[in-house]
């Protein structure tokens, strides 16, 4: 996948990241793609719908495996504003997803190396390939801000 599509496509995922602050939540925002091709899209909706598992990656494959009526994912590829955190790893492992790229990393909650190391490719065979760093000043700062706003009300 080149990188212009990539940012592109990171380009939507900010967006959703967007929304998600907009409606008051932590801004992480996720697009799920296959053969360029969106398969599903997703935002944080933690507070929104009293759920801990709505983070922006779940609620993107969630999306996809509607729409596909399978969820197996195979072929797709996960872009998302932040390092998923370990429940978001599993998912995209037990989905199947082939490329993962985000921006921001989590040294809190980050489970490709900031935090914890989830990915060791005997537990990880479909996922072949991960990329941080994908416009990574950006997503930080959509976080930063979102958080020193919350600080200041």
């Amino acid at each position: 996948m080149a990188a212009i599509d990539i940012d592109s496509w990171m380009e939507r995922a900010i967006s959703e990241a967007r929304a998600a602050a907009a409606e008051s939540e932590v801004p992480v925002g996720a697009v799920l793609i296959q053969d360029g091709s969106v398969l599903g899209t997703g935002h944080n909706r933690t507070e929104q719908l009293d759920d801990p598992s709505a983070h922006a990656e779940i609620l993107a494959l969630r999306a996809a495996g509607a729409a596909r009526g399978d969820w197996r994912l195979e072929g797709s590829t996960l872009v998302v504003t932040l390092e998923p955190c370990p429940m978001c790893i599993g998912a995209i492992v037990w989905a199947r997803v082939e490329r993962l790229v985000f921006g921001a990393r989590d040294p809190r909650y980050g489970a490709c190396g900031s935090a914890v190391e989830l990915l060791p490719s005997r537990l990880s065979p479909h996922l072949r390939e991960v990329r941080s760093g994908c416009r990574e000043s950006e997503c930080s700062e959509l976080l930063k801000s979102f958080f020193r706003q919350l600080r200041e009300t």
